[in-house]
């Protein structure tokens, strides 16, 4: 009974906040580019365990990768990344870790930033989550994003002015990855990235641990997404100042939402 009204609860503001966005978005016309509105960011329960979710509606925020800074070392935080856009004026109203990284913070997928490659894609077999295959990339381009799994992406080389690869792929097409098992024993704090529409993303971290078959079950079942992809586990956090959270943690790729 109290878990049915905290979902019921949590659905409600999952809800509350995509209408806010179909708001937002009839009411963008003539919105300059160089102004964003922060993403809408709520809680949500689903089959006993806790979730953040972030909606990015990309026709009006601005959603971007941060990987090294103008002296070419790793931001590492999301106050690092704050700092330097105070620096020019603008403000971080959303962060997450966006992937994957090695022992000096550097992307160990793809990783495409202002256009540029800076990473190629990783289709190497090896251990670990990134290699359990098919991993993929989350990408966009004006206010079109995408997921799509990596050997696809290479193959079809979609536009991209951004894209990080990471893996496993949460969800192909609305069906779970294959190698997921509904009974693992294996549960971390995960987060991930789902598509809600071509213009919507939704970012999602888990408050407790789950497993990836649980992972997967709430972008299908709960968030209506067809394409989602792990982004990583035990150190993955949100920036989120609306709802009080300042995420110290050591990453590699960030994404953010820059307000102007």
């Amino acid at each position: 009974m109290g878990y049915r009204r905290a979902a019921g609860q949590g659905w409600l503001t999952f809800r509350r906040i995509l209408a806010f966005l179909a708001l937002v978005a009839a009411s963008a016309v003539g919105l300059e580019s160089s102004v964003a509105v922060p993403p809408e960011c709520g809680r949500l329960d689903y089959v006993d365990n806790r979730y953040t979710i972030c909606v990015v509606d990309l026709r009006v925020s601005e959603l971007r990768l941060f990987s090294r800074d103008d002296a070419g070392d790793p931001f590492v935080s999301f106050r690092a990344v704050d700092d330097a856009l105070a620096a020019v004026g603008a403000t971080l109203s959303f962060a997450m870790n966006g992937g994957m990284f090695d022992n000096d913070y550097a992307p160990i997928g793809l990783f495409i930033e202002d256009g540029e490659t800076l990473v190629a894609a990783n289709t190497n077999e090896g251990p670990g989550n990134f290699h359990l295959l098919p991993n993929g990339v989350f990408y966009w381009a004006g206010d079109t994003a995408g997921i799509m799994e990596t050997n696809r992406f290479v193959q079809e080389a979609p536009p991209a002015e951004f894209a990080t690869q990471s893996g496993p792929m949460l969800l192909i097409d609305g069906e779970v990855h294959p190698r997921f098992l509904p009974d693992s024993e294996s549960r971390k704090i995960r987060n991930g990235v789902g598509i809600l529409d071509e213009h919507r993303v939704v970012f999602v971290l888990s408050e407790n641990s789950v497993t990836f078959y649980e992972f997967a079950l709430l972008f299908r079942d709960r968030l209506g997404v067809r394409d989602a992809l792990f982004l990583d586990g035990s150190v993955s956090e949100m920036y989120v100042p609306s709802l009080n959270r300042s995420g110290l943690g050591w990453f590699g790729p960030i994404i953010g939402v820059v307000e102007r």
